[in-house]
């Protein structure tokens, strides 16, 4: 199709096309990624089961920790891939559309999911680039992207609350960590040890879970 100035246009109904097969490849990306993360998440929560069991709270909260980021790891994920949903949703509006009237439509809907996604390290660079195409085709205006983007999930994960972690350590062991004596730095090492000792010794009580 000729457009302005000699420009080749798309037919509305193959950039339709392009758009859900791409949007659905996307969607099963996230699922695999949402499995991945719950597979991992299962392993963490093997081990601080294990740590409980030795009495060990401090690795359980570290790992209580790792499975509080696994959480919103994969509830970030699904409202991802509610929006591609959303989107897949409304190119079925698209192609009713190019069916009756032979053109696509502006859809504030389309432009507002678009937005979100452009913020999700996952599929961005692909948001990015079937934006441009969407406002080529008149569907979405042009987006300013946020800079501030979602915060850091390390910066979330110092700040989460202790009562949370308490909370998940709870749920894991349920309950029975508390009834159980705490191994406390004092009773296992001498006094005035370094830092670089401590870190060295819960690194390698993380590895031997693990291993």
């Amino acid at each position: 199709m000729m457009g302005l100035f000699g420009e080749t246009k798309k037919d509305p109904k193959v950039l339709v096309t392009e758009w859900t097969r791409e949007i659905r490849k996307q969607e099963r990306q996230i699922e695999r990624q949402i499995n991945g993360i719950k597979r991992e998440q299962l392993k963490v929560e093997r081990s601080l089961k294990d740590s409980a069991k030795k009495g060990d709270k401090d690795v359980c909260k570290i790992l209580a920790k790792e499975i509080l980021q696994s959480r919103k790891g994969v509830n970030k994920m699904y409202t991802t891939k509610a929006h591609l949903n959303s989107i897949e949703m409304q190119m079925k509006n698209q192609a009713a559309s190019v069916r009756v009237s032979g053109a696509l439509s502006k859809s504030a809907d389309v432009m507002k999911s678009m937005n979100s996604l452009l913020k999700v390290q996952e599929v961005s660079a692909t948001m990015q680039a079937m934006s441009k195409e969407m406002m080529k085709a008149g569907i979405i205006e042009e987006m300013m992207e946020d800079s501030m983007g979602a915060m850091d999930d390390d910066e979330e994960l110092d700040e989460a609350a202790d009562e949370e972690v308490e909370k998940v350590i709870a749920e894991i062991t349920k309950g029975k960590l508390s009834a159980m004596p705490s191994i406390e730095r004092h009773e296992l090492e001498e006094p005035g040890p370094s830092v670089e000792v401590e870190e060295d010794d819960m690194t390698a009580r993380l590895a031997a879970l693990r291993s």
